[in-house]
């Protein structure tokens, strides 16, 4: 109870229920959350039944279908979105408080994630009024347009480490081109979807335009991936449930987009400042404990540095405050679940087994603060080879993996060396260099010397198995439209193809 006594303006205790159809009900079934930063009831959440699902797809139809929110003008979804953004920054230290009792990152994470949420819905309001369409030059009598429509019922399934944000990439701009939707968030972390289905509501948004189901996978997230009444679905997660959903998705050919994390490389060169590239390498894998699909969890450094990069790393790793979200002295907290605690430490012990040497960390912070919380220390391997499982595989947790280089040639392959494509940077002073290898990297975000710096306006999703399509900036809005050509004639007479 300390950690919530510590957040005054959030009420835990009180009901947690799916958002159908313009009204908040009870499920057939509750889930109990924990909190990541004590191991203890945190609170419970009503969960769907496939019947309530199905009604939450059925009224999204109708919206679409029926319903005024696509007739709107985008002047008009506009000004909502606008409002709806005001209410989110209204709000934000009651989010940012929720966020992190429910999900454990740091108080100054979630709200840097709040902030980034109001300003996604934001972007898109501004974003739908500006000119989508073409108009085509052809010839006389003809006059042909290109116009981008809604794609109309969105099935959204959204991941736990970024609860809010997630939903705002998901919402903003599928409401922006007039869609309705039907979003899952994660069964971990579920609570500020709910808030903002409060939020949604509060504005009076109209019956079915967004319909907030809870529960996992299989019970909600499958039955949603597989209805014909869905015309796309949006997924960010694993690969493994993103090849499940491609299938479902074949029941009616409906749109996909699929953002599936990474294991994203840092190549450092030996003319870069050494202290700066450390420091970013540490924000790089250890920002929200890890759990970011962006994450650089592999550090590919030139030869001649190896050592002294290690060296610097290992030590600043260990003075990384780890602790509860809600401390203010904390600079790392939990992970989010006990399920995901077991894989990093399962990871760290393969890691182990297949030979790669332990520096730092691998272990979980005891006692005090620590007790029965989801904790493990920042954690550094060297000496693994490429075709070990913890450098092929994504943990998604503070475990970073150190390889070293000799040739430019050879970063580049050890770069590309995974089935993942999210993101990747190159730090090195020679500007040539850089921009070489970082068009070199198979890659769809990439950094010269930074690293995590995004924006809303820019594109964001990877190569290979790392996903399909893009979210954010005008890419994010395209993928939430469908392309129309409409043709007409001004001058209409007998086209005479045939004799009479």
């Amino acid at each position: 109870m300390a950690q919530i006594l510590m957040a005054p303006k959030v009420k835990i205790d009180r009901k947690w229920q799916q958002w159908i159809n313009g009204k908040f009900e009870d499920g057939a079934s509750e889930r109990q959350l924990y909190n990541p930063a004590t191991g203890k009831p945190l609170t419970r959440v009503s969960e769907a039944n496939a019947k309530q699902v199905d009604l939450a797809i059925a009224a999204a139809r109708k919206a679409f279908d029926e319903g005024p929110w696509p007739k709107l003008t985008a002047a008009e979804r506009a000004q909502f979105l606008f409002k709806l953004s005001d209410k989110i920054e209204s709000q934000s230290d009651e989010l940012a408080q929720l966020e992190t009792l429910n999900s454990g990152k740091p108080l100054r994470e979630s709200q840097y994630d709040i902030a980034d949420a109001a300003n996604c819905f934001r972007y898109y309001a501004g974003l739908i009024t500006k000119p989508l369409g073409q108009a085509v030059d052809v010839p006389a009598p003809s006059f042909t347009t290109v116009v981008r429509e809604p794609i109309g019922v969105c099935g959204q399934i959204i991941p736990w480490n970024y609860p809010l944000l997630m939903a705002a990439w998901k919402l903003a701009p599928a409401l922006a081109a007039g869609n309705t939707c039907v979003l899952k968030p994660s069964e971990y972390t579920p609570l500020t979807a709910i808030a903002l289905a409060e939020l949604l509501q509060e504005l009076d948004l109209p019956q079915g335009v967004v319909n907030v189901v809870l529960g996992d996978g299989p019970k909600v997230g499958q039955p949603i991936a597989d209805s014909t009444l869905v015309d796309k679905i949006a997924f960010t997660g694993s690969v493994k449930t993103g090849k499940i959903i491609v299938q479902a998705a074949t029941s009616n050919l409906k749109k996909v987009s699929l953002e599936l994390g990474g294991k994203s490389p840092m190549v450092v060169f030996k003319d870069f400042d050494l202290d700066v590239a450390v420091d970013y390498a540490l924000f790089g894998i250890y920002c929200n404990a890890g759990q970011v699909c962006s994450a650089a969890s592999r550090f590919i450094v030139e030869r001649s540095i190896h050592n002294e990069f290690v060296r610097k790393m290992t030590e600043r790793s260990k003075k990384i405050k780890v602790g509860p979200g809600l401390d203010p002295d904390t600079e790392m907290g939990p992970l989010v679940s006990e399920q995901q605690l077991k894989r990093v430490l399962d990871y760290i012990e393969i890691g182990r087994t297949e030979g790669a040497k332990l520096e730092v960390g691998g272990d979980q912070p005891k006692g005090g603060k620590y007790e029965g919380g989801y904790y493990v220390n920042p954690t550094i391997f060297t000496g693994a080879t490429t075709n070990s499982r913890i450098v092929q595989e994504e943990i998604f947790g503070p475990v970073a993996v150190v390889q070293e280089f000799t040739t430019e040639d050879e970063a580049i392959y050890l770069a590309n060396g995974t089935p993942y494509g999210l993101a990747g940077a190159v730090f090195t002073n020679d500007i040539t260099q850089a921009t070489k290898v970082v068009k070199a990297l198979r890659a769809g975000i990439t950094w010269i010397n930074a690293y995590h710096n995004t924006y809303t306006e820019c594109p964001w999703g990877g190569y290979k198995q790392s996903g399909w399509g893009r979210e954010l900036g005008t890419f994010g809005l395209d993928a939430y439209t469908e392309v129309k050509q409409i043709n007409i004639n001004l001058d209409p007479r007998p086209v005479e193809w045939f004799r009479k």
